[in-house]
């Protein structure tokens, strides 16, 4: 099961190439079980251009596995922890919605496949964190 970013829906709409899209494909080819979370989802359809192109993805989104994070508010600390560590080892995160989506990565046991250089931050200071 993986976890796939915003960073990478948003390459995969735009017909981008690049190493995760080919890593996207795959999964796609092999049928490996994936999803996003809710965090993903605000992100891609508040990128919309259009009320056409929000109706549109909001509707493909809607038919996706959904990964949700498990611990109510402990969650959000433990994301709030993941920010702190980065900082405290001289990463300056710079979306704190990336450790919540690293926090529901974490605690779904999943492998995240991003396509933002903060997630690899994150890998240095959180080494239980799966990157694909």
């Amino acid at each position: 099961m993986i976890l796939v970013d915003t960073s990478v829906l948003i390459d995969f709409f735009k017909n981008e190439n690049n190493e995760a899209i080919e890593k996207f494909n795959d999964i796609l080819l092999r049928n490996i079980p994936y999803g996003i979370n809710q965090f993903i989802y605000q992100e891609l359809l508040q990128g919309c251009s259009s009320v056409k192109d929000f109706n549109n993805l909001k509707k493909y989104l809607d038919t996706q596995t959904f990964y949700e994070l498990h611990n109510g508010n402990e969650s959000f600390a433990n994301a709030a922890e993941i920010y702190f560590k980065c900082r405290k080892a001289g990463y300056t995160i710079r979306s704190t919605i990336d450790c919540l989506i690293v926090q529901t990565a974490l605690e779904n046991n999943i492998a995240l496949l991003h396509n933002d250089s903060d997630y690899d931050y994150i890998k240095n200071v959180i080494k239980d964190l799966i990157l694909y």
